[in-house]
């Protein structure tokens, strides 16, 4: 089963040296590229994850939008409150991270305040 390939938006710091910070409100930022007959799975999974996290300390919110005519296209993005809050969570459930239904390749980036 593919669950998936983390690619870094960012070319100067990985994801995994961003979530050492404890700052916030961060927003986390994710692109899942997926296969038109598996974008039911990826919005029951993303459904599923949201449920979860929006009981965890340091969630505030999180939202996905889709790609217009058609797109296979989907960003995502979570606000937490600090960045601790998530890094610390993640560490305990990596599976939260990706969805084992579903096949795509996920950028995610966190963006604070400049």
């Amino acid at each position: 089963m593919h669950y998936g390939k983390l690619v870094e938006m960012d070319k100067t710091v990985t994801l995994l040296e961003q979530m050492e910070q404890n700052t916030g409100p961060v927003i986390l930022i994710n692109k899942f590229n997926v296969k038109p007959e598996e974008i039911d799975n990826l919005l029951k999974a993303w459904a599923s994850d949201a449920s979860y996290f929006n009981q965890q300390l340091g969630f505030v919110s999180t939202q996905i939008h889709r790609g217009i005519e058609g797109s296979c296209v989907f960003i995502n993005y979570a606000i937490w409150n600090p960045l601790n809050c998530l890094s610390r969570h993640l560490k305990s459930d990596q599976t939260l991270l990706f969805f084992p239904s579903v096949t795509y390749d996920l950028t995610a980036w966190f963006g604070g305040t400049p």
